[in-house]
């Protein structure tokens, strides 16, 4: 599992121009599945979502995690994350999910996310979004669980 994460003074995700899903500060995470991810990698991704130390503290160090800065969680499904780009001029999606497989393992990330923190927006699985953002910093990292 792929989670591209951002720090964000705020976020939003909108779809047939309705906005589905919006936070303040905290973090847009772009999730990819892949074909060989199982519940435990969405659950350590969850691990690495909340603790991971990317916000500021009183020394202005990256030293909190979003549930300290009290920040929000918005979590999109993005299949394009698990591309093979090695070769050739068009990716590759041969080690990403089955829609139904990434889905799964999506919707058990973010009911995962919920049981630990309330702060959590998602973006639709399989729509066409339009995503907005505001990168704090600019602050952006690559997870794989």
């Amino acid at each position: 599992m792929i989670g591209l994460i951002q720090r964000v003074t705020s976020a939003e995700v909108r779809v047939e121009g309705k906005q589905i899903g919006k936070i303040e500060h905290g973090l847009l995470v772009l999730v990819g599945v892949e074909a060989t991810d199982k519940k435990s990698n969405a659950e350590r991704m969850r691990q690495r979502l909340l603790g991971y130390r990317i916000f500021s503290d009183q020394q202005g160090k990256m030293n909190l995690n979003v549930q300290q800065t009290l920040g929000g969680l918005l979590l999109v499904p993005q299949f394009t994350l698990v591309a093979d780009t090695s070769k050739g001029m068009r990716p590759s999606f041969s080690r990403g999910a089955s829609p139904e497989h990434g889905q799964k393992l999506f919707d058990f990330l973010v009911d995962n996310c919920r049981e630990h923190y309330d702060n959590i927006a998602t973006g639709r699985f399989g729509a066409d979004m339009d995503v907005s953002l505001c990168n704090q910093g600019p602050v952006t990292f690559w997870l794989q669980s």
